[in-house]
């Protein structure tokens, strides 16, 4: 299934919009937004693979939102307005829409990113294992993250502190726990809502808790099973 957004600041465009996604039957609606604010915090807590967005918004329009994304997922633009197609395509979307958008037409855009994120996916599939390191955004700049240098990850409502051996100071990152999770590699385990542990760095297991050298990580009942694998 491909995770979706739907973004529109008019009620009745969104409820359309959505009812459209509901008839696709690989896409998922994850959530409807009234305003990219909204979409922009619903991206840092889930991972997202294709956005529908309006242009004309209060406060920040679909193409600056567009141009704002670091990670930018698909995106089909949904609007009335026939004259910002050149500046959408030039951003790479998928598609652009001008409402009122048929049913039929509204598929054969599903379907362009459809083909696109099959694409994506067989390519990840016969590339290399990924890459071992991350950039996140870490106050005005980049930080790179090298997976083997972290410790655990802690989840901290709408952010994460993502610990190092290399310092004693956490990484405080806005971004949402699952997110941080599917971009780590194998060795990485969820072992509670809040916690994230590199399986190479723990040193000791106790029923309820394992450690990484002195800092105990609680493991909650729902992840009991990533303790018997790891025993195993």
């Amino acid at each position: 299934m491909i995770k979706c957004l739907a973004i529109d600041d008019e009620p009745l465009a969104l409820q359309l919009l959505a009812d459209n996604i509901s008839r696709i039957p690989f896409l998922e609606l994850v959530a409807s937004c009234d305003d990219a604010f909204m979409a922009n915090k619903m991206m840092q807590e889930q991972s997202i693979d294709l956005i529908f967005i309006d242009i004309q918004m209060p406060g920040i329009t679909g193409l600056q939102f567009i141009q704002s994304l670091v990670k930018k997922p698909m995106v089909i633009i949904v609007t009335a307005y026939k004259q910002y197609a050149l500046d959408g395509f030039a951003l790479d979307v998928v598609d652009y829409l001008v409402k009122p958008v048929s049913i039929d037409r509204f598929m054969k855009a599903c379907n362009k990113a459809k083909d696109l994120y099959e694409l994506k996916q067989s390519a990840l599939q016969v590339n290399s294992p990924k890459q071992p390191y991350m950039f996140v955004n870490v106050g005005y700049s980049l930080m790179k993250i090298n997976f083997s240098e972290i410790t655990y990850v802690e989840g901290l409502k709408d952010y994460i502190q993502i610990h190092l051996s290399t310092s004693p100071k956490a990484a405080v990152v806005r971004m949402g726990m699952k997110a941080m999770e599917e971009e780590l590699p194998q060795n990485f385990e969820r072992i509670h809502k809040s916690f994230i542990v590199n399986t190479e760095k723990i040193t000791s297991i106790r029923k309820n808790a394992v450690f990484v050298n002195d800092k105990e990580l609680p493991v909650s009942e729902s992840y009991k099973d990533v303790i018997e694998k790891l025993i195993k």
